[in-house]
């Protein structure tokens, strides 16, 4: 756990990689932040968004917990990108150190008032993301405190999720339909556009030319549906039980099953042999 900025990655690199995968995919309706950790600790963001606009010409979104906007310098870094979503997961301390675990640290009052400021001073779209937990911030007093402060910086839309990947811990539950119709409501009530997010997430939208670079960097990310590596392998004429059975050999991922659907998830390094 870290909350101090350093350069990740270094800008030229960043945007040459960009330039190759869009070469590939073609149009694409944003270039997206969505890093292995918080996108805001890299301290090149600002001049990789800056460089990705100007030679590219695409529209840029970031993900971003929220965490460091208290800092003028994220916020600055955050202000050429053209859609920023928010995590906001709790009303209170408790509920925030417990879903969240943030580095000990951070303030969580500090925090908000950093999402309030950034929410002032930026021009562009604004999106936030709420993840229910059963148990933890699912409460009715919790629930309308998240409303309130998602209403204080006027999103475009608030998003409202349950976990469908496998969670980090094996006791996380999603929330049930009466707490999410609560937020909903609380959120309509306030003049926020609302939308659920329970379902499962769609297939990719197109075939990678490399399928196993595809798996294994979106797993990086997050865990990955099998059915669905399976298909992208399948699509580029290769056997996929084969290719998934050398990837676990590797140690380069593993199956896991979650609310009766298998997934493929990275192994952490300490994994490999």
């Amino acid at each position: 756990m870290s909350v101090e900025r350093k350069p990740f990655v270094e800008p030229r690199m960043l945007v040459d990689e960009v330039s190759r995968a869009l070469e590939e995919s073609g149009k694409v309706d944003f270039v997206t932040y969505v890093p292995d950790g918080e996108p805001t600790l890299d301290s090149n963001l600002g001049a990789e968004i800056r460089l990705l606009k100007l030679e590219l010409w695409v529209d840029i979104a970031v993900l971003t917990n929220a965490s460091l906007l208290w800092r003028r310098d994220v916020r600055l870094d955050l202000s050429g990108a053209d859609l920023v979503s928010l995590k906001v997961d709790a009303a209170s301390k408790g509920a925030w150190r417990r879903i969240n675990r943030p580095h000990p640290s951070l303030d969580f009052d500090a925090v908000i008032r950093g999402l309030r400021e950034f929410a002032s001073e930026y021009t562009g779209a604004i999106i936030t993301e709420t993840m229910l937990v059963r148990g933890v911030n699912d409460d009715p007093t919790e629930l309308r405190g998240i409303a309130d402060i998602i209403a204080s910086i006027s999103p475009m839309r608030a998003y409202i999720m349950i976990p469908t990947r496998p969670p980090a811990e094996p006791w996380v539950k999603g929330a049930d339909a009466e707490a999410l119709a609560l937020l909903h409501e609380e959120l309509r009530s306030r003049g926020v556009s609302a939308e659920l997010l329970t379902t499962d997430e769609p297939p990719p939208p197109a075939s990678p030319r490399d399928p196993v670079r595809y798996i294994l960097s979106t797993t990086l990310v997050h865990p990955l549906r099998l059915d669905y590596a399976k298909m992208l392998i399948r699509q580029a004429g290769l056997d996929p039980d084969r290719v998934i059975e050398e990837l676990v050999l590797r140690g380069d991922v593993k199956v896991i099953e979650y609310r009766g659907e298998a997934f493929l998830i990275r192994r952490p390094p300490s994994a490999h042999q």
